[in-house]
Order: structure tokens, then C-alpha cells, then sequence
């Protein structure tokens, strides 16, 4: 019984180490495997086990001149979908800001993350009641506005795989609430009123009495990267269906036109 606890704590301490390897050479630039090794405190062929794998992985990249080591370009790579996420926050507060001050209700920025959604910022509104904190958190794509709204702009095989995983043996996807749409038939007629529309509405299907617009957000390129919602009670929004998917509309134009789409 001991073995999986012995091999999960070397896998662990395998891990720690890579990322102190690409710390020291975040720091002096191009370093050896002897030197790698020394500042480890590990046998040099353990250094040069760590760094081949971030070398297959193209965190690490091996100088021609004696077998130096430097930082590989998909350190860049990682960089960048932080950066273009911090960027997408950064663009879009001001319009978000304006926006839940305008409806008085908590407004949501939300990425596709894998088979759920994920969310990146959040503005509350005015209104003394306000709902959750979603910042940091998952939720499922196909009982949100904005899942919906993102999962109607990914490719055909893409959607089409993520509701085939989502899907159960009975053929349905989880059921939050009563109102929750659990077919694919149903999912798939949304995805085209949302397309036809611009924009989605979802009525307490993550949970009863939480009603969410949403409208997509595009890069320069035109493809939908976000998701931009206001959420709040069923009772203060059903009643403002109509101004506030217009708002909506707007600020996700407005945000992505600060993200360089001119469409």
C-alpha cells in the first residue's frame, strides 16, 4: 500500500522541480546540466531527465554551444493566454462598470474553459440584492447564458463533442432544475435563436429564481473569445427582458470593438 503514496510523492517533488528549473533559467538566462544540477542538489542525470521533458514540451530548448539551456518558446505560449485573458478584463471593465450601473444588476465576463464555463470578472450592480461572487468558478455550459451563448459559436465537432460528453447513458444532460433544457434537440434549437438573435436568455435553469442574458464578445479576428452577461433575480429581470438584451448586445459590441473587431 505504501508504493502509490511513495510514487505520488516523487511525481510531486518531480514537478517542483521543473518549475524551479524554469525559475533558475527565468533568471540567469541559459544555464548547464552540471550547473542545473548543482542548484537542484540532484544527480546530473536527473537534471537532464527534468529537462528533456520541458524540452519535448517546448519550456526549455537546448543552446547549440555545450548543451546550455534557455527558456523555450512555449513559455511564450502560456504567456500569451494569460496576457490575452488579463487583456480581456482590462477591456472590458470600463463597459462592464457602465453597464451594471445602468441596469443596477451584477454583470459576468466569461471564457470557455474545457466543457464548462469559467468565470473571469465580475461588476454588481446597485440593487440590494445581490447574487454570488462567480469570479474563479466553473459552471456548466449548457445551462447558462453564457455557456450557451459561447457554445453556439464553436465549430459543429466542437459542440458536438462537448454535448456528447456532457450527455448520459439515458441520453440527456444533468438536470439542475425543472426548467433546465436536458435534451440535445433542445440545447441545439437555443444555440439557433441565439445565433438568429445575437444574443441568449436563460430562466432559472442553473437555479430557480436566476435569470442571465448574454451576448458574445469577439476579438479582431471576429471569433467569440467571451462571453458578456447581466444576471439577478427572476422577479427584477424577467420584466426588463427586452432593454436589458439590448444593453447586453451593446456592451459586448462595445467590448469587443475595444478588442479591435470592427464588424
Amino acid at each position: 500500500m505504501a508504493a502509490p503514496l511513495e510514487n505520488g510523492t516523487a511525481a510531486v517533488q518531480s514537478v517542483d522541480r521543473a518549475l524551479t528549473i524554469l525559475e533558475l533559467l527565468a533568471a540567469d538566462g541559459h544555464l548547464g546540466v552540471t550547473e542545473i544540477a548543482a542548484l537542484l542538489s540532484v544527480h546530473k542525470s536527473t537534471a537532464s531527465r527534468l529537462l528533456a521533458t520541458l524540452e519535448a514540451h517546448g519550456l526549455a530548448e537546448q543552446l547549440p554551444d555545450r548543451g546550455r539551456y534557455r527558456l523555450g518558446v512555449g513559455v511564450l505560449r502560456l504567456a500569451g493566454a494569460t496576457r490575452s485573458r488579463m487583456d480581456l478584463v482590462q477591456e472590458s471593465r470600463p463597459v462592464t462598470s457602465a453597464l451594471a450601473a445602468e441596469v443596477g444588476e451584477t454583470v459576468n465576463v466569461v471564457i470557455l474553459s474545457g466543457r464548462e464555463t469559467l468565470y473571469l470578472d465580475q461588476v454588481s450592480g446597485t440593487s440590494a440584492l445581490q447574487i454570488h461572487n462567480w469570479v474563479g468558478k466553473r459552471n456548466p455550459i449548457h445551462a447558462t447564458a453564457n455557456g450557451r451563448v459561447l457554445l453556439a459559436h464553436v465549430s459543429e465537432a466542437e459542440r458536438d463533442a462537448i454535448l456528447a460528453a456532457l450527455t448520459d447513458s439515458g441520453g440527456e444532460l444533468a438536470r439542475l432544475t425543472m426548467r433546465t433544457l436536458v435534451t440535445r434537440e433542445a440545447v441545439l434549437a437555443d444555440l439557433e435563436q441565439i445565433r438568429e438573435h445575437g444574443y441568449g436568455v436563460v430562466r432559472d435553469e442553473l437555479e430557480v429564481g436566476l435569470t442571465a442574458v448574454a451576448a458574445p464578445v469577439r476579438d479582431s479576428a471576429g471569433d467569440v473569445i467571451a462571453s458578456l452577461s447581466v444576471s439577478g433575480p427572476t422577479f427584477r429581470i424577467e420584466g426588463r427582458l427586452e432593454p436589458i438584451s439590448a444593453q447586453v448586445s451593446r456592451a459586448a459590441r462595445a467590448v469587443s470593438a475595444r478588442l479591435g473587431w470592427s464588424g
